[in-house]
């Protein structure tokens, strides 16, 4: 059967890779066909489609509708909120307890408290777990709303109209408009100056320009086509018409986005939760079939046995394991959103905090993801007041739509006025004559002033710039531009292209054509006065995280689809280490081997396709990390169903935040260090609750084991463990707002259920030698002194006989209690109790209320009823001195502990 689901599976792959390839195939088919024959393929005409072609195209391709992941049902979620292994193993205890103290009990006898204790703290776990988790997923919800938008689309017979972007069918000839988002994957058939953004798809910042025509060279991605333009991107500026070529789910975002549908991976906390549930049930395996034959066969009674080996197995489990996991998970979650950060799945807080390696996009999240001018230059590339306050007037009073690096030149002018007297007052002085806009083919754009003399300001691309200078501001003169000075120019333009800048030049020439007949024409003869750099810059406070993280042992790796240069200058900017990049290109002659022991090594990746990104993170997982992803793009949706914990961005693309587990309402590293941070709290104080209980009921079974070998009478009641168990777990519900030692937050944490089983097998049994001390003291010493000074098998009244049980029970029922309790502050900490490390003021007062409460019950009616008798005040004396020998031997074997095995949680 597994073979057979493996081939389904392969085949479904290869299904998947034969789709994809053959779509792949259509996009470059249409991107190298003449527009003529691109008609004659898909069946339209360049009116676009009719109505019964319409329906035929949609018959053959699809709807323009892309597959998101579905919604989770409400009794999915109520499942999910109830159902996980700690919880299973509850439920199976709750049946046999249900099965033993109620159906097979004697009339009247039925006792349902087992099971009412039990099921109590599975609802109390649930209901938090399902209404922290309602929450959460509403609120992102709320983020995830898509505004329905619309696109103008030309057919026969409506010619062009605005209908909604899911009608858009292959063979639909498109118009677009700066503004407005692409709706399909389309090749474009006309263009003018027209700039996309492919950020959500390519993570590239920078708007590329598309161009109308066929192409006859072979691109190393499809986003690389210039004549082709994809869904999921939008229109900066310019317009043009385009024919559809691919719609819904055959589109790259559509592809990307069935990648997101896939089952995620299992997460480290799964993991982890696993692999402790099967600890505990092997240890139940193994204690409860030996407490149940030697106490069958030493007191001869079959059903007090059983009912005493299922006591002995919730005593083994922590029955409100779920519930303090969940309120951890919930107080963690509840600190987060403080921090403007939505927890959209419980687990992943302490996903978060075991992460060691964070993977990231660079757009946005190392970067302002805008476009800033960094430097306006001149020939020799210094900083030159002139070269802004040119390329100022050529951006403020061009009329076209300002792209992204016209606003940054405004913007770098005002906020230098302020300094600079040179740049104060331009508009006043200069006014516009004329200009000559930007188009495609001579890639730059002019503007005419007038202030006293008329003067034309050119900026443009650098190569198509010197076409029309003749002359060069070289060393204080204008001379003649030679090939040496354009050799000089072209060098300084690639050392700042090496350094990730994108350059434009910018000239001008003095008393052009007069007013009123200026063309393309004037622009020759110019003179070159400098460069402008632009680069999306890193942001302040990046630099600062990337140190936070490190310094809480987190490598962060950068994966982007933009390009090596511009990558390698942010980085370098930010303090990554950019001694090595691997490309997408490399990626694809590696094997899984080499490319997880490259990733190791290398901490920027660049020019990714999304499923490059994704097996990054796959190969690193296989190396033993636990790896997050940050991105915000349908290209980064993959990464993070690949990674232990996703995190997005409330600004990102729906299915983006869809796939995410965590979304940050501020794009900033450093609040994701804080929730870094939380989930190391969150996992410490779960591990915390986790060693101490298992390790405490450990050895409270071990001593059990003893006492039913040599006692003639059972040590402790059931109802006396589950009543003891009951208390001790009251007691730790404030575990989760404890207190975490500095030290332990500084590196990253993970589940391992050997260290758990470690822990329970030296810890445990130091218990045990105390509760075989109390046995001693109650059996030989202080029950006899109250009995009459006879020994138990000396006693031949059977009330006597109660009583001396009753006794010895109780001594042991509060001596438990007490070492139980007092050796959470013993273990919270590898430090020294109430001196170096103290426990949160909640938990001090909850152990403390709890050793008071389960003491005071033997001398209560309730202790009478359920068996126990009130003790003599020489026990106490005796318990203090036991307790003060429990709690020195349990530092000096804690000390052993942590020199052996180097940590105590």
């Amino acid at each position: 059967m597994q073979k057979v689901k493996n081939n389904l599976e392969t085949l479904k792959v290869t299904q998947d890779m034969v789709s994809r390839d053959k779509i792949a195939a259509r996009l470059k088919s249409a991107a190298a066909a003449k527009t003529d024959t691109l008609f004659s393929n898909l069946n339209t005409t360049p009116e676009g489609l009719s109505e019964d072609l319409v329906d035929a195209s949609r018959e053959l391709y699809g709807d323009n509708k892309v597959t998101h992941g579905k919604k989770v049902s409400l009794p999915k979620r109520i499942a999910e909120a109830f159902i996980n292994p700690f919880t299973a193993i509850l439920f199976g205890l709750t049946a046999v307890s249900a099965f033993t103290d109620i159906i097979l009990a004697e009339p009247g006898e039925a006792d349902p408290l087992t099971v009412v204790i039990i099921m109590t703290m599975v609802l109390i776990s649930g209901v938090l777990r399902f209404v922290q988790e309602t929450r959460s997923g509403n609120a992102a919800d709320k983020l995830l709303k898509m505004i329905k938008t619309t696109t103008n689309v030309q057919r026969i017979e409506t010619g062009n109209a605005e209908i909604p972007l899911e009608e858009v069918v292959v063979g639909d000839i498109v118009h677009l408009a700066a503004g407005d988002m692409i709706p399909a994957d389309m090749r474009i058939i006309q263009a003018k100056d027209l700039f996309v953004s492919q950020s959500a798809l390519t993570g590239e910042s920078v708007a590329v320009e598309k161009i109308p025509g066929a192409v006859s060279m072979e691109y190393d991605t499809l986003a690389e086509y210039p004549n082709l333009a994809f869904m999921g991107s939008n229109v900066i500026s310019g317009s043009a018409a385009g024919v559809v070529v691919a719609t819904g789910d055959d589109t790259i975002f559509g592809d990307m986005a069935k990648n997101v549908s896939d089952k995620p991976v299992q997460t480290n906390f799964e993991k982890g939760v696993n692999s402790v549930s099967w600890l505990l049930i092997r240890f139940m395996l193994v204690m409860v079939p030996i407490v149940l034959f030697v106490n069958g066969f030493t007191k001869g009674d079959w059903m007090q046995a059983t009912l005493f080996a299922l006591s002995v197995a919730v005593g083994l489990t922590p029955e409100m394991l779920p519930m303090i996991v969940t309120t951890c998970l919930a107080k963690g979650a509840v600190a987060m959103s403080k921090e403007k950060t939505i927890i959209k799945n419980l687990n992943s807080i302490q996903n978060l905090g075991s992460i060691d390696i964070l993977c990231t996009d660079k757009t946005g999240t190392l970067t302002q993801d805008k476009v800033a001018l960094q430097y306006h230059l001149n020939i020799h590339g210094d900083e030159d007041t002139r070269v802004l306050r040119h390329a100022f007037l050529n951006s403020y009073y061009q009329t076209g739509l300002k792209n992204l690096m016209d606003v940054a030149v405004i913007e770098r002018t005002l906020e230098e006025q302020k300094t600079v007297a040179e740049l104060r007052g331009l508009t006043d002085q200069f006014t516009k004559v004329d200009e000559i806009p930007f188009d495609f083919e001579r890639r730059r754009m002019s503007v005419v002033v007038k202030n006293g003399k008329t003067q034309m300001i050119t900026k443009g691309a650098v190569e198509e710039m010197l076409s029309v200078c003749s002359y060069a501001e070289y060393e204080g003169k204008v001379l003649p531009l030679t090939d040496d000075i354009k050799k000089y120019i072209l060098e300084k333009v690639n050392d700042l292209n090496e350094d990730g800048m994108r350059v434009i030049a910018v000239a001008q020439k003095t008393n052009p054509s007069p007013v009123g007949t200026f063309s393309v024409a004037d622009e020759s003869d110019m003179v070159l006065m400098g460069y402008l750099a632009f680069l999306d810059p890193p942001k302040e406070s990046t630099a600062d995280a990337l140190a936070a993280l490190k310094e809480h042992g987190v490598d962060v790796k950068i994966l982007t689809g933009d390009n090596d240069k511009v990558t390698r200058c942010v980085c370098r900017q930010v303090g990554l280490s950019v001694d090595r990049i691997l490309l997408g290109s490399d990626l694809d002659n590696m094997t899984d081997e080499e490319l997880g022991s490259a990733a190791e090594k290398v901490s920027v990746f660049a020019k990714l396709s999304p499923q490059q990104k994704a097996r990054v993170i796959t190969v690193l997982r296989d190396n033993g990390h636990s790896v997050g992803y940050m991105g915000d793009g349908i290209n980064d949706a993959a990464a993070m169903k690949a990674s232990d914990v996703g995190i997005s961005v409330d600004t990102a693309v729906d299915i983006a935040k869809e796939s995410a587990d965590v979304i940050l309402l501020e794009k900033d590293l450093m609040v994701l260090e804080k929730g870094i941070i939380e989930g190391r709290k969150t996992y410490a104080n779960m591990i915390k609750y986790i060693k101490m209980t298992a390790s405490s009921n450990f050895g409270n079974m071990f001593s059990v084991l003893a006492a039913s070998a040599f006692l003639p009478f059972l040590p402790m009641l059931p109802i006396h463990l589950i009543l003891l168990n009951l208390i001790y777990d009251l007691s730790c519900t404030a575990i989760p707002w404890d207190n975490v030692d500095k030290e332990y937050l500084a590196v990253p944490r993970k589940w391992d259920a050997s260290s758990i089983g470690k822990f329970m097998i030296w810890i445990g049994p130091t218990s045990s030698v105390f509760d075989i001390t109390t046995y001693m003291l109650m059996y030989f010493i202080i029950c006899p002194a109250m009995t009459g000074g006879l020994m138990f098998h000396q006693l031949t009244d059977p009330a006597t006989q109660a009583y001396f049980i009753a006794l010895f029970q109780a001594g042991w029922f509060v001596e438990s209690m007490w070492s139980q309790t007092l050796v959470i502050h013993m273990i919270r900490t590898p430090k020294i109790p109430f001196i170096q490390s103290h426990a949160s003021l909640s938990v001090t007062l909850l152990t403390f209320t709890g050793i008071a409460a389960l003491t005071i019950i033997p001398f209560t009616k309730l202790g009478a009823t359920i068996g126990l008798a009130a003790l003599p005040p020489v026990y106490f004396a005796w318990l203090a001195l036991t307790i003060f020998l429990y709690m020195v031997l349990a530092t000096v074997f804690k000390k052993i502990f942590i020199r052996r095995y180097g940590e105590l949680l």
